[in-house]
């Protein structure tokens, strides 16, 4: 076989070999989306994604019938009429009925596009009469969900990427054949709705723009700091439903999913109860004085769920993100330093700020970074002095 008959056949077994090693990193279609090799969009569980999916290929077919109509004219002109079979180029000035011609055909064709299009825009727009009014605050690199108004008034809590994916992330990825189905999409605190009720989204920001969307709701707003902006669902199916920040936040913007979890009446009531059970459990005495051995494990567990992502479990950080092990501020027996660090974030917003944790879990962090690995000086730092803090 000659050299050149040789470079094919291994450019074949090449593929193939990179086809088979793909495989074996194969993973399932996530319901409610996204699905493996997807081509079309998320399956569409809102009236407004179905109107949304039927415009995206009303327009595809529209363009692809101009394009095919305009490009079919042009090239039988030139075919039918080239210089080898005689033809002479026609010399003519303007021609009134060609110039109506173009003119009203293309008209009617936006109009065509452009009163389904405002259909659908207008009620995207429409977010009144919402039986349930969330408010979503993007910051880097998370998502804080305040329930409003209707039922579950008063809950609110942060949803970050779930630690375990993270870590596997920051490890260069998942191993062998074990990925997971949802990796980089799992949070720890998904956003629970209705089915079939109307939710109404506001969006905002702490720091930079983000993007709340998720698309098989049909959903997309931009969360613009100083600014309050708002969309709306009504969600037909109950599932899980999955978007991420769709405007580049920063260098950890693929780290910002969307989880919305869509229940039924009955569950989401219950999921109700138990989101004020806990934030009641939550709602600590900031004048409490608490023992350093206490304060610790409760101090582990905001680590774990708040910080651990970015400043590592060993408390080694990575990369930009300094280490707490050995930090100068935490160990500093000043515990303001470190207080307003957490209530007003550091590094043009690296270090976001964490004030809408509670005056106890912020005790708790500071007391568990200035007492575990190397840091062990015995500080113990009160919930009063974080309240005192934030005046």
């Amino acid at each position: 076989m000659t050299r050149l008959g040789i470079q094919p056949v291994a450019a074949i077994l090449g593929f193939a070999a990179a086809w088979v090693s793909t495989a074996a990193y194969a993973v399932n279609d996530l319901p409610g989306g996204p699905a493996v090799r997807q081509l079309n969009l998320h399956p569409a569980v809102t009236k407004i994604a179905e109107e949304q999916h039927w415009l995206h290929w009303f327009m595809m077919i529209i363009s692809l019938v101009i394009f095919v109509a305009v490009f079919a004219v042009m090239f039988y002109s030139i075919w039918k009429h080239r210089k080898s079979q005689g033809h002479k180029a026609a010399n003519f000035h303007e021609s009134t009925t060609v110039e109506i011609a173009w003119t009203i055909v293309p008209f009617l064709i936006v109009i065509g596009m452009a009163l389904p299009a405002t259909k659908v825009l207008v009620a995207q727009k429409d977010t009144t009469s919402a039986d349930l009014t969330i408010k979503t605050t993007g910051m880097q690199w998370k998502w804080g969900y305040d329930y409003i108004k209707g039922e579950g008034e008063g809950i609110g809590f942060i949803s970050t990427l779930d630690s375990t994916q993270r870590e596997m992330s920051n490890n260069g990825g998942p191993k062998g054949a074990d990925v997971p189905d949802d990796y980089l999409l799992k949070v720890d605190n998904p956003m629970v709705v209705p089915v079939n009720k109307k939710i109404r989204i506001i969006t905002t920001a702490n720091d930079v723009i983000h993007a709340f969307a998720v698309n098989s709701l049909g959903i997309k707003q931009d969360a613009i700091p100083g600014f309050v902006r708002d969309t709306w669902f009504r969600a037909e199916k109950i599932g899980s439903y999955y978007g991420q920040c769709q405007e580049l936040c920063g260098k950890e913007h693929a780290y910002m999913p969307i989880h919305v979890k869509v229940v039924s009446a009955e569950d989401y009531t219950a999921w109700v109860a138990a989101k004020n059970k806990e934030a009641a459990a939550k709602a600590d005495d900031p004048s409490k004085v608490w023992t350093l051995a206490d304060i610790k494990v409760r101090g582990e567990k905001v680590y774990a769920a708040n910080c651990a992502a970015c400043h590592q479990a060993n408390g080694k950080g990575a990369g930009p993100i300094k280490p707490l092990d050995g930090s100068a501020i935490v160990l500093d027996t000043d515990h303001n330093k470190q207080l307003q660090v957490l209530l007003h974030g550091a590094n043009n917003g690296a270090m976001p700020s964490w004030k809408a944790l509670s005056d106890t879990d912020l005790a708790a962090v500071a007391s568990y970074t200035k007492n575990n690995w190397s840091n062990q000086t015995g500080q113990l730092v009160q919930p009063s002095e974080v309240l005192a803090a934030r005046k």
